[in-house]
């Protein structure tokens, strides 16, 4: 294998893997001229060419701009979404809690009454039991003073 300025020479394969001479070509005047690329000849730009390239980068920044300020708007919208539908949870959850509270309280009033009323209900027997199936006396009237004391 040879290139313009090298020569690659293999040598004997060894045990460890394989060996390489290489020898480098002093360059040649014939070889500067190949390797020397010459830069393509500057294009006049007109004041014309400058002024589409800058009207197209003014669009490029406003489309940019633009998308930008939709991006924005977007995540505005979003955030707001977020927001109403927190307020709306929050709305419903104090509703539900009021509900709740409001029949706990109603139950218990329900109960305290019921208790209450059978309370005067037993205590009405006893009246009935003390005044009307014994004889009146006073321990029937010790016992009605005890219940409202």
């Amino acid at each position: 294998q040879s290139t313009s300025y090298m020569e690659v020479k293999p040598i004997n394969k060894r045990a460890s893997g394989q060996a390489f001479e290489v020898i480098l070509k002093p360059p040649s005047p014939v070889s500067d001229a190949v390797h020397s690329i010459t830069s393509p000849p500057k294009r006049e730009v007109s004041l014309e060419d400058i002024q589409k390239k800058l009207e197209a980068a003014e669009v490029r920044r406003r489309s940019q701009e633009a998308q930008v300020l939709r991006a924005l708007a977007e995540k505005r919208e979003h955030e707001r979404d977020v927001l109403l539908k927190a307020m709306e949870e929050n709305s419903n959850f104090s509703k539900m809690a009021e509900e709740k509270l409001t029949m706990k309280m109603e139950q218990i009033k329900e109960n305290r009454e019921a208790h209450l009323a059978a309370m005067m209900e037993r205590l009405q027997e006893k009246v009935r039991e003390d005044c009307c199936g014994k004889e009146s006396g006073a321990g029937g009237s010790s016992r009605v003073k005890r219940y409202f004391n």
